[in-house]
């Protein structure tokens, strides 16, 4: 079993910042690509940033030079720092990682941390 949670989440002023964190746990052989996702109320989810085993990284429009995604591999650990927070950016994150068992690749979803950007 293969379980990812997510945790930093909260409420923060416009312009603040905020560590998302993202844990993976369970019978890993490896873990490949990992992703942050975000899904605000009546819109689809949608990507945020994501990281290869390798380090390469990619992001949203939306989140260059605001976001940056690494990675823990010794800790099977995912990041996402914010800075310059807006409301818009106010939604659900949820990491995604394509996890090895054994011989098989698998996708997994954690259960989301909510973020709220408000004054």
């Amino acid at each position: 079993q293969v379980q990812l949670v997510e945790s930093g989440g909260g409420l923060v002023q416009p312009g603040g910042s905020l560590r998302l964190s993202c844990a993976v746990s369970g019978s890993i052989l490896r873990i490949n690509d990992m992703k942050w996702y975000r899904q605000a109320p009546g819109e689809q989810r949608q990507l945020v940033a994501g990281v290869t085993s390798r380090g390469i990284t990619n992001y949203a429009d939306f989140a260059k030079g605001r976001f940056t995604i690494s990675r823990d591999s010794a800790k099977n650990t995912m990041y996402l720092q914010m800075i310059g927070l807006k409301p818009e950016d106010t939604a659900v994150y949820y990491c995604n990682a394509d996890v090895v068992r054994f011989l098989t690749v698998n996708n997994y979803w954690g259960q989301g941390t909510q973020v709220t950007v408000s004054s």
